[in-house]
C-alpha cells in the first residue's frame, strides 16, 4: 500500500468564545504504507459531537486538548480499504476515532466492526454508538429510574438526550424534556413519545416546567446547564440523582453558575458526571440493547447530514448553537 494524498481538517487556532470557521482548514494531507495490524478506512461518515468544543481549548480536562495543525478529533464510520490486520477484511464496515478526514490508518484496537445489514451505518455513530451508549449508561447506572419516576432531559431532541427519554419511557416512567423551539418540542412529544417537552425559548421556563412536573422530578440528564437546570433544581424530589453529562452552556469558555444550590442539600441529592468512554466494559451489553431496539422499531432516530467535509465546520458551528436536530453528521461518500 502506498501512500495516497487525502482531505482533512486540521484545527487552524483555537477559538477564543464562539467558534469561528477560521478556526479550521481544510488540506491535503499523505497517508503512510501500512504496517503490521493496520487497516486503511475510507470514511463515510464523520460525527459531530459538543464535546469537540472542550478539546479545541487549552482548559484542563478529562481527555488530552486537540492539537493546533493535526486532523480534528471525531468519530467516523466506514469501509476498510486495505488491511493487514487478520481481524479486518477489505469490505468491512467499520467505526472508529479517525477525525475529521476523508481517509485514515488506524491499529485494530481502535476499530469497532459492525453488521449494516439491518442498521444503517450512520446511525452507529449516533442512537446505535456513543450518543445511545452515554444514554444508556447515564440512565441506568446514574439516574437508576423506577417506575412511575418523572425524568427531565434538556437538550430532549439531540442524539443523546431524545434516547435517555425514550429509554424511560419504556421503564414505566414519566419522561419530561427540555428542547428549543416548538418543532423541537412537537418531535419529542408527537415523534418520541416524551410525555411533555418545554420551550426554553418560549420565556416561561420556570412555570412551564413547574407544569410539565405536577409530581416534582425524580432524576435529570443535563447536556446543558445554565437557566434550565437552575429551573430543575427547586422541583427535585427527595434523593433524587443528576447524571451530568454535557454543559453546551458554557462550551465557549464562559463560567456557568449554579442558582438554587440549596436544593442540592435540602433534597439530599446525588450529582455525577461521568465520561462513558471510561466504562467500555460495558458497550458490548448497552450496544447489544440499543441495537436491537432499533431494528425492533422501539429506538426512533434522526439525523441531520452536512453534505461534504468542507461543511464541517460551519455544521459544527451550528451544533453549538443548536441548529442541528438530532445527530448531527457528516457526510463524506
Amino acid at each position: 500500500m502506498t501512500a495516497s494524498t487525502h482531505q482533512r481538517i486540521v484545527l487552524a487556532s483555537r477559538p477564543r468564545g464562539e467558534v469561528q470557521p477560521d478556526n479550521f482548514r481544510l488540506e491535503s494531507a499523505q497517508l503512510p504504507d501500512l504496517g503490521d495490524g493496520q487497516v486503511l478506512i475510507r470514511n463515510h461518515y464523520l460525527s459531530l459531537d459538543p464535546y469537540m468544543r472542550g478539546r479545541m481549548s487549552e482548559a484542563k480536562s478529562y481527555a488530552a486538548n486537540q492539537v493546533v495543525g493535526e486532523t480534528m478529533i471525531g468519530g467516523t464510520a466506514g469501509a476498510v480499504l486495505a488491511s493487514k490486520h487478520p481481524k479486518f477484511a477489505v469490505g468491512d464496515m467499520v467505526v472508529g476515532m479517525l477525525g475529521w478526514a476523508e481517509m485514515g490508518v488506524a491499529d485494530g484496537a481502535t476499530l469497532r466492526k459492525v453488521d449494516t445489514t439491518q442498521i444503517p451505518l450512520s446511525a452507529f455513530l449516533g442512537v446505535a454508538g456513543m450518543p445511545g451508549m452515554t444514554a444508556w449508561y447515564g440512565l441506568n447506572h446514574i439516574m437508576k429510574p423506577k417506575a412511575g419516576d418523572t425524568i427531565l432531559v434538556s437538550a430532549a431532541s439531540g442524539a443523546v438526550g431524545s434516547v435517555v427519554g425514550q429509554l424511560a419511557k419504556q421503564q414505566g416512567c414519566r419522561a419530561v424534556g427540555i428542547a428549543g423551539g416548538p418543532d423541537k418540542c412537537a418531535y419529542v412529544v408527537n415523534e418520541l413519545g416524551f410525555d411533555a417537552c418545554v420551550d426554553y425559548k418560549a420565556g416561561n421556563l420556570v412555570e412551564d416546567l413547574a407544569a410539565a412536573t405536577p409530581d416534582g422530578i425524580d432524576a435529570i440528564f443535563e447536556n446543558v446547564g445554565g437557566a434550565g437546570f437552575d429551573a430543575a433544581l427547586p422541583r427535585m424530589n427527595a434523593f433524587g440523582r443528576v447524571a451530568l453529562c454535557g454543559m453546551i452552556a458554557g462550551y465557549n469558555g464562559e463560567d456557568v453558575s449554579i442558582r438554587n444550590m440549596r436544593h442540592m442539600l435540602t433534597s439530599r441529592l446525588t450529582i455525577r458526571g461521568f465520561i462513558v468512554s471510561e466504562h467500555l466494559e460495558l458497550w458490548p451489553q448497552g450496544l447489544g440493547e440499543l441495537g436491537a431496539l432499533v431494528v425492533s422499531g422501539k429506538l426512533k432516530y434522526r439525523e441531520t447530514v452536512a453534505p461534504d467535509l468542507a461543511s464541517a465546520p460551519e455544521a459544527f458551528i451550528g451544533l453549538l448553537k443548536g441548529r442541528n436536530f438530532g445527530k448531527q453528521l457528516v457526510k463524506l461518500i
